[in-house]
């Protein structure tokens, strides 16, 4: 059986909303068909019946984004019903992963014509309540929320597996002795590298705002905050010494993004020039505290994988869960140009809606090589409970 190559005909994403903002009244389904309706939209030459899947990520999948919400975002943006859709769920790394198993049913000629995504909308995540283990108790039943995080936690579970988010990113920050200085310095850096990038209309390609919501850009990019501004706040996960902020950390978002992925034969049926061409992924495994370290490893296997190097890209979007957890990651890649990540700004200030992130960081790195004419591109994300998984293009 012979590889097939794989292209990225198209990306496109929601503007990114705040917690409890702009896009909480949309349910998250209704997101996810607004991107695959827009995608196929933007590609008018290709009959949309030739889509041979759907592959969507979303991390929580308890609310209104349940029953397969990649099958939910075909029906409802009217794509013929014959076009499946499977939903896949690698927490934070969903929407990637999304993109991934795309790629590699294209490469196995199990499809010609793939579309890749992801959603979330953490603010209509719901609180969810466990079946009592007999009827009718007598004592008061607890809701958990379905946000983030971790809950209902096996009690098999090594406690120090099961330390919260912000905490696995104090571990970070003592590991490699991150202070907060050095953690709110890299999150200005993000907001004023987003802000640019709307101002020359970066962005312009790849933001479908969602109709009657007047929300045009991200909603969280503060282009006026300040070091003194951040540094004002208070750590949250550990009150005495702690460095980690809300300033200093991506916050709770709603979103969605898409992708075109294809073959020779469904390159010619769209008529488009792609944007850029799948080259390698990888996934690998770490304690789950140390999760924010997780794509150290799978960045360099992905890499390896291409036969390219650190030396080699041109871009390299690496999701800022924390910004101690990207400096960590920054850190044990001391070979890697700091100039070309993130260059248009991260999630600290884009925003990160879980099942979303992965899709939209591969869909920048699409248009990001598109821009530049050629070039090798780099997506990855940590990953909550300890994986990495990074994916290269090129162009």
């Amino acid at each position: 059986m012979s590889i097939r190559d794989v292209y990225i005909v198209d990306a496109v994403r929601t503007p990114i909303g705040k917690f409890g903002g702009a896009l909480s009244p949309v349910r998250p389904d209704d997101l996810a068909a607004h991107v695959v309706k827009a995608l196929v939209d933007r590609t008018p030459d290709l009959d949309p019946a030739r889509i041979d899947d759907v592959y969507f990520g979303d991390a929580n999948g308890a609310g209104e984004d349940n029953r397969d919400v990649a099958r939910m975002a075909v029906l409802l943006a009217g794509l013929p019903v014959t076009v499946p859709g499977v939903t896949v769920n690698r927490l934070c790394g969903s929407g990637l992963e999304a993109v991934i198993q795309a790629a590699r049913a294209v490469a196995l000629g199990d499809a010609s014509v793939a579309v890749a995504g992801g959603v979330e909308s953490m603010s209509r995540a719901p609180w969810v309540l466990q079946k009592p283990e007999r009827a009718f108790p007598a004592g008061h039943q607890q809701l958990h929320s379905t946000t983030l995080g971790w809950r209902m936690v096996n009690p098999r579970m090594p406690a120090e597996w099961t330390v919260s988010l912000g905490e696995g990113a104090e571990l970070i920050a003592d590991k490699h002795a991150l202070g907060r200085e050095a953690q709110d310095a890299f999150a200005l850096d993000s907001h004023r590298k987003a802000a640019e990038a709307w101002a020359k209309g970066l962005y312009d390609a790849e933001v479908v705002p969602y109709p009657g919501v007047d929300l045009t850009r991200d909603e969280c990019v503060r282009e006026n905050t300040s070091l003194e501004a951040l540094g004002g706040l208070r750590p949250v996960f550990r009150p005495e010494g702690g460095t980690v902020t809300a300033g200093n950390a991506s916050p709770l978002n709603d979103g969605a993004a898409a992708l075109l992925l294809v073959d020779e034969e469904g390159l010619r049926a769209t008529g488009r020039e792609p944007l850029a061409r799948v080259r390698a992924s990888a996934v690998t495994g770490v304690e789950p505290q140390l999760f924010g370290l997780g794509p150290v490893a799978a960045v360099r296997r992905a890499l390896e994988k291409s036969g390219r190097s650190f030396a080699d890209l041109t871009t390299f979007e690496l999701n800022e869960a924390f910004a101690a957890q990207a400096l960590g990651c920054l850190a044990e890649w001391p070979e890697l140009d700091p100039s070309v990540v993130n260059p248009r700004g991260g999630a600290i200030a884009l925003g990160h809606p879980l099942g979303a992130s992965g899709a939209r960081l591969a869909g920048s790195v699409a248009h990001q090589l598109a821009a530049a004419g050629s070039g090798t591109g780099l997506a990855a994300l940590c990953i909550g409970v300890g994986q990495g998984l990074a994916l290269v293009l090129e162009r």
